[in-house]
């Protein structure tokens, strides 16, 4: 510690040590020394040293502090001082904050040089990268955050050599992905800026980083900061997002496929009040929209912009950007951007162009945003970026789409202009814009016209019918009159290349619109002065966009006026002009320095008004036109004629080969209509087949159940009948319930009959029992009498023997009435058990009887639904066997008509040769006249190309 003091400037009674001895010194100490917090107090000095003795320190002692991050591991604090000594040598930050503006220019490149180079030594062995990440793994805060900031200053100073050594290091990058998982903010915040320098020009690592859940953390740190209200770490979040996507198709695609586009809508709600907007709030709504632009420009494959397109209108973020392009109090770079990136979004996509279209402006009466735009965009007091801004826009709401500039145009023709003249159109401002005074105008509604012609005969005819009144009194000129005449007044350079962007593409490919610009008499020798005069430099490029116009008048001319026919205008160039005069003079647009800034892309950028020249869609058509207008310049009559007859058979054959084709194609799509068509009987043919197999089943099973019920029924029965012996097993049917009821009423009948029998016999009895005692009393009479005297007559004892033989008789039949009467009461008995036990049996069998009943009824029912589920059954299997026979019938109809349509196809296949044999042999003989003929290749190419896109625009419908 006493040598510390010495170095660190303690008392010292010799000289002072220079500052290279002492760094000499501690890189010594924390070489040799033993006691760990000697090094440590060493390494700390170096630190404080390393701002003021770069280059000494990190000449003397990086080797040693490299050996520290080795051998010291398990004490953190020598690690972040030595981290930090590290970061202090490597880095150029410091060093320029601490630059003076009194010092020389060439020093921060010497700086630059300096952490370049000592970057290169630490770099040079791939481990000490290796032994940072694993640092950088560590959670201690002292070590973490130094690490992050060394290896950030190592990616700014030899990104690509570090960022190889990571992407081979196992789980380089993961390691680092963990940084945004961190809770303390400061580690969170640098590891963005980590990740920044990471993935710059690194497609490897930009889709390695992507897979690693990037866009969720991101999104999710941009949420909590509070989205375009958030500070500077939003800003470095959006950076690394747009390193991400920028160019990277894979990533584009994952970042649609996993929904995130969705979460950038809350990025653009704002709110009515939009004044005193923060610095940091336009710079983040800034890289917002350019990361919408990344999704969606044009530089990126179609299919995948058309994809990001469609899922920003579906999630409303469009209608977001609309609602900001409408609102006021937006800062006029945030609008300017918002304007391009709503072209970008709606350019090419149909149904993003049919919203725009539908937007109004928040005004009273509403306008559409598209005639507001055009308001500012030929308004001069507005911004030059605003108006580029607005031209792009209509640019891309016209892109591929025929609809919209059919609306445009039409709001010139005659019969839709508004005759009260209370709003005003989108093509009243063109043509105001057209005619203004202000060149920057005039060149925008040119090039924003011309938009509404592209690839469009229809419409290029139909603007030949618009007519504007020039003053009062005079008769209204054509709006091609008008511009040919404003050209030949000799208006500024920049107003007459609009006019000639214009003409050239109003004629190109319409020989009606060349037929109407031929017979103004005045405009042939204007093109002719103009190409054979000998101007300055600026005058070159009309000079060449007149030989242009002059080249197109001849090669779209139908000859229809006899004036002004091929040969003739050929004849004139040759005598006024000379042919390689023409040619050269035609040469001057595509060899302009701004004609190839133009070309680059589709977006209008130019750093001032003056270059404001060239469209981007119009260089195309200089490109297509060039070539074969020198070509048609060399070419005499007779090749002329030769070629206007290939022309016409090429034509007829091209229409042959398009009719064969659009028959094929309906026949294809008549096909695969049956076909879906037998497709779809045959899925409900097997659905209704499976209905019958099912139904048949549940019929099946009804039967088993009636079945079950059934014997369940017989054995309830017999159970029953077990008491009686009157009831037989099988089940008491209702006849027999009848026929019991009967015989109980004859038992019933005989008991009383039996009864009035015997009170009849006991009336008898008694009778008799009273007629013997009276006897018995006559018979006593006589013996007393006997007794008492014997002089009884013979008559009396007849009588009495009379008497005693009556006696024996009636004695006799009371006897035998008694018999019948024992008889009789045993009868009686029977008859009483007999009702008792048929009272029991008629109370069992009205129980029984219930019970039976109503388990009939249940029978009865379920019987008629399984008849009735039988008999739909039976219809839905005749309407099924109906349908297959219509479908087997269809399908040999279908068959019948595959095999004529194979037939007509071999046909015309032998029609498609012999047309090719007659086009090879015209082919050879244009070839032998120096006539250049495409090949076979680039016309079927051309037609996929029609095709494909059709096909496009028919999705997008």
């Amino acid at each position: 510690m006493n040598f510390l003091r010495g170095v660190m400037g303690g008392p010292s009674a010799g000289p002072q040590p220079s500052g290279a001895e002492t760094i000499q010194k501690l890189c010594d100490r924390v070489a040799s020394s033993t006691l760990l917090d000697d090094r440590r107090d060493a390494v700390r000095a170096l630190k404080s040293l390393s701002k003021k003795y770069r280059l000494e320190v990190g000449i003397q002692a990086m080797e040693h502090l490299i050996h520290v991050l080795q051998t010291d591991r398990s004490d953190s604090e020598i690690i972040g001082y030595a981290l930090d000594t590290l970061y202090n040598v490597i880095s150029n930050d410091l060093e320029e904050e601490e630059q003076d503006d009194s010092e020389e220019e060439n020093l921060p490149k010497q700086v630059d040089d300096l952490g370049s180079q000592f970057t290169e030594i630490f770099i040079k062995q791939q481990e000490n990268v290796t032994l940072l990440l694993t640092l950088v793994e560590e959670f201690d805060f002292h070590v973490r955050w130094p690490g992050v900031k060394l290896l950030t200053s190592l990616l700014k100073q030899q990104g690509p050599q570090v960022q190889q050594i990571i992407l081979v290091s196992p789980m380089g990058v993961s390691r680092l992905m963990d940084l945004l998982a961190d809770s303390r903010e400061v580690i969170r915040n640098d590891g963005v800026l980590l990740l920044q320098q990471l993935t710059k020009s690194n497609a490897a690592i930009q889709k390695i980083v992507a897979f690693e859940n990037a866009f969720e953390r991101l999104l999710d740190i941009i949420t909590e900061e509070g989205n375009s209200d958030g500070g500077i770490v939003v800003e470095d979040c959006l950076l690394l997002l747009q390193n991400l996507l920028k160019n990277n198709n894979s990533n584009q695609n994952f970042f649609k496929e996993g929904s995130y586009i969705q979460r950038m809508k809350p990025w653009f709600e704002v709110g009515d009040d939009n004044c005193g907007w923060s610095a940091q709030k336009v710079t983040n709504l800034h890289l917002m929209l350019q990361l919408v632009r990344v999704l969606v420009s044009p530089t990126n494959p179609p299919g995948a912009t058309s994809s990001c397109q469609k899922a920003m209108f579906h999630c409303g973020l469009l209608q977001q950007l609309c609602t900001i392009l409408m609102a006021t109090g937006v800062p006029a770079d945030i609008l300017t951007e918002t304007i391009n990136t709503v072209s970008e979004v709606i350019r090419g996509c149909q149904m993003n162009q049919d919203y725009f279209a539908s937007v109004n402006a928040p005004s009273n009466p509403p306008r559409p945003a598209i005639v507001v735009l055009l308001m500012s965009m030929v308004n001069e007091r507005q911004p030059f970026v605003l108006r580029c801004a607005v031209l792009y826009c209509f640019q891309c709401f016209l892109y591929k789409n025929q609809k919209g500039q059919g609306e445009i145009v039409s709001t010139l023709l005659p019969s839709t202009i508004d005759a009260t003249g209370n709003s005003v159109s989108a093509g009243q401002l063109l043509c105001g814009g057209l005619f203004s005074t202000d060149s920057l105008s005039n060149w925008c509604a040119a090039v924003a016209l011309a938009h509404a012609l592209q690839e469009n005969a229809t419409l290029k005819e139909q603007l030949l019918r618009v007519q504007l009144a020039t003053s009062i009194g005079n008769p209204p000129v054509s709006l091609l009159q008008q511009c040919t005449n404003i050209l030949s007044q000799g208006s500024k350079v920049q107003t007459r290349v609009g006019l000639l962007m214009l003409l050239c593409t109003w004629l190109s490919n319409c020989s009606i619109a060349v037929t109407h610009f031929l017979h103004n008499p005045a405009n042939i020798p204007f093109l002719t002065g103009q190409i054979a005069e000998n101007l300055g430099e600026e005058e070159q490029l009309v000079q060449g966009l007149c030989a242009l116009l002059l080249g197109i008048s001849i090669y779209y001319n139908d000859n229809s006026l006899e004036n002004y026919r091929k040969e003739k205008l050929k004849q004139l160039i040759e005598k006024r002009i000379g042919r390689e005069n023409f040619i050269e003079k035609l040469g001057f647009i595509s060899k302009h320095e701004l004609y190839s800034r133009a070309a680059q892309k589709p977006q209008p950028s130019f750093s001032s008004p003056d270059h404001m020249m060239f469209d981007h869609e119009f260089t195309k058509l200089v490109k297509e036109l060039e070539g074969v207008i020198s070509k048609a310049i060399y070419k005499s009559s007779e090749e002329d004629k030769k070629e206007e007859e290939v022309k016409k058979t090429l034509e007829q054959h091209d229409n042959i080969v398009t009719h064969y084709k659009k028959v094929i194609r309906e026949q294809d799509q008549e096909l695969e209509e049956l076909k879906q068509r037998i497709n779809s009987l045959t899925s409900q043919n097997e659905q209704l087949q499976a209905t019958v197999t099912q139904q048949v089943s549940q019929i099946q099973q009804h039967k088993d159940q009636y079945n079950l019920l059934k014997v369940q029924l017989g054995k309830d029965t017999q159970h029953h009948n077990s008491h009686s012996d009157t009831f037989q097993m099988n089940g008491i049917q209702t006849e027999e319930v009848s026929k019991l009821k009967e015989e109980l009423e004859e038992w019933k009948n005989k008991h009383e009959l039996l009864q009035g029998q015997l009170r009849e016999k006991d009336s008898v009895i008694e009778k008799l029992k009273s007629s013997q005692l009276e006897m018995g009393t006559a018979e006593q009479s006589l013996q007393t009498s006997k007794s008492g005297g014997l002089e009884l007559s013979n008559e009396v004892q007849k009588e009495l023997e009379m008497l005693r033989s009556q006696i024996q008789l009636q004695s006799a039949e009371i006897s035998k009435l008694q018999v019948e009467n024992q008889k009789l009461q045993v009868m009686n008995t029977t008859a009483d058990h007999v009702l008792g036990d048929s009272g029991a049996t008629a109370a069992n069998s009205s129980e029984v009887k219930g019970r039976l009943e109503q388990e009939i009824k249940e029978l009865k029912s379920e019987v008629r639904a399984l008849s009735e589920e039988k008999e739909s059954l039976k219809q839905h299997l005749d309407s099924s066997s109906s349908t297959v026979a219509i479908l087997q019938d269809e399908k040999s109809k279908l068959q019948q008509e595959v095999a004529e349509s194979k037939k007509e196809q071999d046909d015309l296949l032998v029609l498609l040769a012999d047309q090719d044999q007659k086009l090879s042999a015209l082919k050879i003989k244009l070839k032998d006249l120096g006539v250049p003929v495409e090949d076979e290749d680039d016309i079927e190419s051309g037609d996929q190309g029609d095709e494909d896109e059709d096909g496009d625009e028919e999705e997008q419908d």
